[in-house]
């Protein structure tokens, strides 16, 4: 594929609609109150594809949840860097689905739901735009619009992201910090044809097969 990443770090529960969403369940146990600090997880090498290349369905697995998102390429070393400072980081975004297991746990750790071969599909990078702030993220499956989001519903936005993420985790440059997953991610089953879309950035498309 283009080049490689030097890692990939997923954010969890940073859309507004999920965060609604799964509300009532942060006062429950095991979590006794909504998170404070930012949900990661990583997308480990195994699991990193390039566009056109197939999604294997783990055999045992009927559908697999299709995350479009903006996948944000660092330039240079953030650590404990500043919202207003962020920008400066940011080398190129790039169109990342974020492919997993349909699960709803965020108290341990879902490797085999967001780990398993193939499940990060990787665009290649575009430079960084600095006019545009509001992108807009579409899914289609079978060349039908399934998710259309803005990145103005987000709970962190992108500079206070790579803010707070930089506070505990030093970013290094070629590392791909993800904005989050879309509470509206669709499903799809072998034989499913996926497409990103970020306009200003591009398109990734790949398929889904039976493993």
């Amino acid at each position: 594929m283009h080049d490689l990443p030097r890692s990939v770090i997923g954010i969890a529960l940073n859309f507004r609609e999920t965060v609604a969403r799964l509300a009532p369940s942060f006062t429950a146990p095991p979590y006794q109150a909504p998170p404070i600090a930012p949900v990661l997880y990583l997308k480990t090498p195994n699991t990193w594809i390039k566009p056109g290349d197939p999604i294997p369905c783990p055999a045992g697995i009927s559908h697999l949840r299709m995350a479009g998102t903006l996948g944000i390429v660092i330039a240079s070393t953030a650590c404990r860097v500043t919202p207003q400072n962020a920008v400066h980081h940011i080398g190129a975004f790039t169109i990342v689905n974020d492919i997993s297991i349909p699960h709803d746990s965020f108290y341990r750790p879902a490797l085999r739901e967001r780990c398993s071969d193939s499940f990060c599909s990787i665009g290649p990078p575009t430079p960084l735009l600095p006019t545009q702030h509001d992108f807009e993220i579409d899914v289609l499956v079978n060349n039908i619009l399934r998710s259309n989001v803005r990145t103005s519903s987000l709970v962190r936005p992108i500079p206070q992201l790579i803010s707070d993420v930089s506070e505990f985790l030093t970013l290094h440059p070629g590392d791909i910090l993800l904005i989050g997953e879309p509470d509206t991610s669709p499903l799809c089953a072998p034989g499913d044809k996926v497409r990103i879309e970020i306009p200003g950035i591009g398109h990734i498309e790949n398929k889904v097969v039976a493993a």
